[in-house]
């Protein structure tokens, strides 16, 4: 039953012409994926008031014939697939509009729900500055962190490697099939993250790394994490999409300065300038930032049984993520606006959240 669920959940993934955010609305009105298949075009158009002519399109037949290709890999007892739909998908991910539908996952238990989730990429040619910076910081981390990258050359692949060296969960997001690994001198890395996290990709089996797919696996590398570190990079740099996307996330994001004579530190700069990242010295300014000391770990999120029951429900979701908005709340716990305008006012006075503005709250510092 498992793999004939999982046929129709791969299968719509691929459909020709549907992308993630239409997808989605699509689902809201089937009780399975499994529907779009089988049921014939005039009840599909009805349903979903998509036009039969763009129903025809999306070629339900190649996707099925796609998705079967995939099915023998997933007896792998270390290969998984999590559909957007299941309770296993991850949940910061989950949020972002554009989230990939589905999800093959490699490795040990996946840890990606974690409390705490970070997300430290860079340039391919790394400097001996930033190399001591993943150092440094991976070192000054808590060991319940999980640390998420895109393990391609340079800062990827240098984060990777301290994680194992740390102790410290990690998890690569790639840009192709979860069959292979890219670049070939990363495969050996690879192999030793299955057994402290794994690799992830929303590629099916098979899939080549191809250039285009590398800027949507950072979507993923944003959506899972927290926050957002970027080590070095150069003014065009692919981490500085990334940090984009965190920002478009409500992610908190970080940069770390360097020579101002330094192409790899460039894009940093710039981050830093506009704004748009937090300059960061050390892991105590992550930490401080994110309110993940120790101490005010506790006193904030482990003291839930003197709120009320909403107020409870409030502060459970800044586990999963720094900042929330009220509008973003009011969908979540399914409140009416004004309920969770009142209750946010109420933590903010018994000193539990902080207004930063723009109807938004996070965890004091």
């Amino acid at each position: 039953m498992e793999h004939s669920d999982q046929l129709y959940q791969i299968a719509f993934s691929q459909l020709h012409g549907i992308g993630p955010i239409r997808a989605r609305r699509i689902l809201k009105l089937l009780n399975h994926p499994r529907d779009f298949f089988e049921l014939n075009y005039a009840a599909l158009q009805q349903l979903t008031s998509i036009p039969i002519a763009q129903l025809e399109k999306t070629d339900r037949t190649n996707a099925l014939w796609r998705a079967q290709g995939q099915l023998p890999y997933l007896a792998n007892e270390n290969l998984s697939y999590h559909f957007i739909t299941d309770p296993t998908y991850p949940e910061r991910l989950r949020h972002c509009t554009d989230a990939p539908l589905g999800l093959f996952y490699r490795g040990s238990a996946p840890s990606w729900q974690q409390p705490r989730c970070i997300a430290v990429v860079g340039t391919r040619q790394q400097t001996a500055y930033g190399q001591n910076l993943v150092e440094e910081l991976l070192a000054g981390l808590p060991k319940d962190i999980v640390v998420i990258s895109g393990l391609a050359l340079g800062v990827d692949a240098n984060v990777h490697h301290q994680c194992l060296q740390q102790q410290l969960q990690t998890i690569g997001v790639l840009g192709h099939g979860i069959d292979r690994i890219y670049p070939a001198s990363n495969r050996k890395l690879a192999l030793q993250m299955l057994e402290r996290g794994g690799l992830m990709s929303e590629f099916l089996i098979g899939t080549k790394p191809d250039r285009m797919h590398f800027p949507m696996r950072n979507r993923i590398i944003a959506g899972l994490a927290d926050a957002i570190v970027v080590i070095e990079s150069n003014k065009n740099g692919g981490s500085l999409i990334t940090a984009e996307l965190g920002n478009d996330y409500n992610r908190e994001v970080f940069a770390f300065p360097g020579s101002v004579h330094q192409l790899q530190s460039e894009g940093c700069h710039a981050l830093i300038k506009n704004q748009q990242a937090h300059l960061l010295t050390s892991a105590q300014d992550l930490l401080q930032t994110m309110n993940w000391t120790d101490t005010q770990q506790g006193a904030a999120l482990n003291s839930h049984q003197i709120y009320s029951g909403l107020q409870k429900e409030i502060l459970d979701h800044f586990k999963t993520k720094n900042n929330w908005s009220i509008d973003e709340l009011a969908l979540l716990t399914q409140q009416a606006v004004a309920s969770i305008s009142s209750t946010l006012f109420e933590l903010e006075l018994n000193g539990s959240l902080q207004n930063i503005g723009a109807n938004r709250y996070r965890l004091p510092l």
